[in-house]
């Protein structure tokens, strides 16, 4: 299938996702919002592979939100100021379940950037699983610097990956937040020194992660989010009701079977979704 933002390759159990408008600096037009969500639920839903990579293209991750997009805010057709304010509301909310959907996948999503990171695409990146850069990347939380409060999902999840003071420091300033300063704070997982180094190394990952028991990873991604949003007993109440009910001693031993006679295991895919 083809897309306006996008291309997507499926290839050894492993999805790349790659944004695909490099004359246009990666921005997250309409289309994108479409399209984004649909592709991630889709590789999900259909169990189509077992890890997901998010890169770009060009010399920048993303530039964020297109700003295009603000040109119909006052528009005749929603002269109200009631209705705009539904509509804007609306639309915040649909960006916000645009990124969701990479929390909520059962696979695990890692995301590869190389130059800028602005708004959106820190938004984005937040969302993701792990995080790799290349050693001219960075991140702006690009909103002050257009008289905005970001809304799209920067906050509520980098408030979780690294200390709060750097966040605030980030968010009033609207400065840039290079790759080895990402990595000190904990936000970036390694840093390469350029886009293919980066991207074999991510794939080496997403390789070894693809090659574990689908269902022990999707329990692992379960656990570790529902960890950092609830206490440590109740977490550890969830995680021996979630192994009570999931675990699955064939595969466990073709695990250690597998081990054995220096072999890959062979595991079961995860089901495919039923249509909602």
């Amino acid at each position: 299938m083809s897309y306006k933002c996008f291309a997507v390759e499926i290839k050894n159990q492993i999805a790349h996702v790659v944004l695909n408008r490099p004359e246009k600096r990666n921005s997250m037009n309409q289309d994108f919002w479409q399209e984004f969500p649909a592709i991630i639920e889709d590789i999900d839903n259909n169990a189509r592979a077992r890890v997901i990579v998010v890169s770009s293209t060009g010399p920048h991750f993303s530039a964020g939100l297109d700003l295009t997009m603000f040109s119909n805010t006052d528009s005749a057709d929603r002269p109200h100021k009631n209705q705009r304010a539904v509509a804007s509301y609306n639309h915040i909310l649909h960006m916000q379940e645009s990124f969701n959907v990479l929390e909520n996948a059962r696979i695990p999503v890692i995301a590869a950037i190389q130059g800028g990171a602005f708004g959106g695409g820190v938004d984005l990146a937040t969302a993701c699983d792990m995080r790799y850069a290349t050693e001219d990347a960075f991140l702006v939380v690009q909103e002050i610097n257009i008289a905005l409060t970001a809304d799209v999902g920067t906050f509520p999840r980098l408030v979780k990956l690294i200390p709060e003071g750097i966040v605030r420091e980030l968010a009033y300033t609207g400065r840039k937040l290079g790759a080895q300063e990402a990595k000190q704070v904990g936000l970036i997982n390694q840093v390469f020194p350029d886009q293919q180094s980066m991207l074999d190394a991510v794939m080496r990952i997403a390789a070894e992660i693809a090659s574990k028991a689908p269902a022990a990873v999707y329990g692992s991604k379960r656990m570790i989010n529902y960890a950092r949003d609830h206490s440590t007993a109740d977490a550890l109440d969830y995680i021996s009701i979630w192994n009570t009910s999931m675990m699955n001693n064939a595969e466990i031993m073709e695990a250690l079977q597998a081990k054995n006679e220096a072999r890959d295991a062979e595991f079961v895919d995860l089901p495919v979704k039923p249509n909602r």
